[in-house]
């Protein structure tokens, strides 16, 4: 696929080293000057760019001599020693000075500018921002025009996306060699606003442990075409099983996801007792009891919407996890793999793949820890949890994680907020139920499914149904209209 490498600090450091005969400081800083220019395209409104103490720091002295030289008005606030500067950066600010350049140590009223340029700290910072940085990170919040950041937001863990202390929250990001985990993830897809890659002609995408950023243009070309000689049968059996009572809702929103998804048929297993007979709205839906479904022909199994975590709950589950079919667990079943250590142990055994649904809190659940913990790493959990239990992991979110058993990991990068909203997951595991059923490949699955169901949404909301209020029954049209179209 056409993705786009997602690189650890680590990994960029280790391609700088490789690239340390080009000018990459230079480089940098004259592709965002570039982006800086598409901010602010009149020269009548001022500039101002915060220099840092590190090579952010220089990145941001290369900015301010190109958009001084193309004629923009531009102020440089930089309070540290020139000469405690590391030598890349130091070259940038004598030159920044040389070509009639000036510093500040406070800033200009930021109200008056139309362009605030961060290159305070980069990918190295490790620590909270204190003292007068911390000030100038709170006056940049304060703006009131775009914020251009350089690599990464000052604040910002390049790594986990979280931040200790104060974090700039740009408008626009403009990266450099490859993407990095925190801008895609946790608090980072609000704080780095829209994010621009400038490989600075690196091919970082050879690194064996870069990650993947999925965009739906990207994942659509998975789609497959449909050849006219076929039958309901040749697109699988999809069986759901879930629906204790007071949750019969969640495996029919799962079902009627699957049927928009392409399953051919799609069973569905209640465990209430007193479970609906039919779905009006989904008549093509077949309602059976959960023992009926376990024993049936079904070619993939979705476990765990409405589940429930009772004793016939986590018979099912057992009984599942012994069927020779992939699988896919979410909501409860997770909670009892987590209660239930026989449960997890046939997990890990199993000869099938399996794959692996948690938001933070079940995935804390998962690895015995807190949500806190979770979102302080979400790519280390999604491991953690893929390795544990020898399955492929999508832990939901603000830029869901997608891991699988070797390693490989990938960032999914459509959806929005209007997907916080009861039964979404539901519909996730429906579509991933269905994409298996049809015998897409497992990690193939895992990536085309968590990407359509986030596109669905972004769908939606362009056509101005949400984010606010949009419910989970609606993403299953959308859904099929984007697997229909190759163009979407």
């Amino acid at each position: 696929m056409n993705t786009l490498p997602i690189c650890t600090t680590a990994a960029i450091r280790a391609i700088e080293e490789t690239a340390a005969a080009l000018p990459l400081m230079e480089l940098a800083g004259a592709a965002a000057a570039g982006q800086a220019r598409v901010l602010v395209p009149g020269v009548a409104d001022p500039v101002t760019v915060f220099a840092g103490p590190g090579n952010n720091g220089g990145d941001a002295f290369v900015v301010a001599r190109h958009l001084r030289e193309w004629g923009y008005a531009v102020s440089v606030v930089f309070c540290a020693e020139p000469a405690g500067l590391p030598a890349a950066a130091r070259a940038a600010h004598d030159r920044w000075r040389a070509a009639g350049g000036a510093t500040q140590a406070s800033p200009p009223a930021l109200s008056e500018c139309g362009l605030v340029v961060d290159g305070l700290f980069g990918i190295g910072l490790r620590r909270a921002l204190g003292g007068v940085y911390a000030e100038w990170v709170a006056a940049i919040n304060r703006a009131d025009c775009p914020v251009l950041a350089l690599d990464i937001p000052s604040g910002l863990d390049a790594d986990t996306g979280t931040g200790t202390g104060p974090v700039v929250r740009a408008t626009h990001t403009a990266t450099f060699i490859a993407l990095k985990p925190g801008l895609l993830t946790a608090d980072g897809v609000d704080a780095a606003g829209k994010v621009t890659l400038h490989d600075l002609g690196i091919d970082a995408g050879g690194d064996a442990a870069a990650g993947r950023f999925l965009t739906w243009p990207a994942a659509r070309a998975w789609l497959r075409s449909r050849q006219r000689n076929t039958h309901k049968g040749s697109f699988g059996t999809l069986g759901i099983v879930g629906g204790a009572a007071g949750m019969t809702g969640a495996p029919l929103l799962a079902g009627r996801a699957a049927l928009h998804a392409g399953a051919g048929k799609v069973h569905l297993g209640f465990v209430a007792e007193a479970a609906p007979a039919i779905d009006f709205a989904q008549p093509e839906l077949m309602l059976r009891g959960a023992d009926e479904v376990l024993r049936g022909d079904a070619t993939a199994l979705v476990v765990g919407p409405g589940l429930g975590q009772s004793r016939l709950a986590a018979d099912h589950l057992g009984r599942a996890l012994s069927k020779p079919v992939p699988l896919v667990l979410d909501a409860d079943a997770l909670n009892l793999l987590a209660l239930e250590a026989g449960l997890a142990g046939r997990l890990r055994n199993r000869a099938q793949p399996t794959l692996l649904t948690p938001h933070p809190a079940e995935a804390a659940r998962l690895l015995q820890t807190s949500a806190a913990v979770v979102q302080g790493d979400r790519i280390a959990a999604a491991r953690a949890i893929a390795q544990r239990y020898n399955a492929a992991v999508a832990l939901k979110g603000a830029g869901t994680v997608c891991v699988v058993p070797d390693g490989g990991w990938a960032i999914n990068g459509s959806g929005n907020p209007g997907l916080a909203s009861a039964g979404s997951g539901d519909v996730l595991a429906g579509i991933l139920g269905a994409l298996l059923a049809q015998g897409y490949a497992p990690e193939r699955a895992l990536l085309l499914g968590v990407c359509v169901h986030g596109a669905a949404a972004d769908a939606l909301v362009a056509a101005g149904t949400g984010p606010v209020g949009l419910t989970a029954s609606e993403l299953a049209p959308a859904v099929r209209r984007l697997m229909n179209r190759q163009d979407a």
